[in-house]
């Protein structure tokens, strides 16, 4: 279980394909990273729920399978780029952004993102498959930084990002057409999903009409 606000980013050394479908994942952290972590302590790499495998100095090696590249922008991942990283919260912590879990639901699109105050509004692709989970003041984890949402039009949904967050995290550095990784807030799933059991086909299908508006 993890909050959403990002502790440090970290740099991608190698990102290797194996041959039976996985990755082999290696990331470079800071001392503070790393000094909180042993193998098998799980850590949230833009967003992604992964379990340390090893690591060798300021390195963390991870295991990536297939349903986590499926869902996620992880096989894109280059040497040298940067990922935002939070360590898994502890009985007792401060609980500053939302529940997030680090179970990426899927990816969404930037589509365009302009000033707006000392921050930035950014405007995303809203999924056909999460759509009915996206609400104004819900929350959103993109790339692991938890965000509420500000407005949801047709097909899209908006966050507006502090300058602080854009500085200290990944998302400042997105531009149009940019993939990020993308976790509904989980109790929206849980509601609409136990909704959707008790009712009728015809009932499910006016909530997904009212949904779409």
């Amino acid at each position: 279980m993890f909050s959403g606000l990002i502790e440090q980013r970290g740099t991608v050394t190698r990102n290797e394909s194996l041959p039976e479908g996985g990755r082999t994942l290696y990331i470079a952290c800071g001392s503070t990273i790393v000094s909180g972590i042993s193998p098998k302590d799980s850590v949230n790499i833009n967003g992604v729920c992964l379990t340390v495998t090893a690591i060798d100095g300021d390195v963390i090696r991870f295991d990536v399978v297939p349903e986590t590249l499926a869902r996620s922008t992880i096989a894109s991942w280059q040497k040298g780029g940067q990922v935002n990283l939070e360590l898994a919260l502890r009985l007792g912590d401060r609980i500053g952004g939302h529940f997030v879990y680090g179970h990426v639901d899927g990816t969404t699109r930037l589509i365009s993102r302009r000033a707006e105050g000392q921050g930035a509004r950014f405007t995303f692709e809203s999924p056909v498959h999460l759509a009915r989970f996206i609400c104004e003041k819900a929350f959103v984890a993109l790339d692991g930084v938890s965000l509420t949402v500000a407005n949801v039009p047709a097909g899209q949904f908006e966050v507006a990002v502090i300058p602080a967050t854009l500085e200290r995290t990944t998302l400042g550095d997105l531009a149009a057409g940019d993939l990020v990784n993308l976790e509904v807030d989980p109790v929206a799933r849980y509601a609409v999903t136990a909704l959707n059991g008790h009712v009728s086909e015809a009932e499910a299908a006016e909530l997904d009409w009212a949904y779409e508006i």
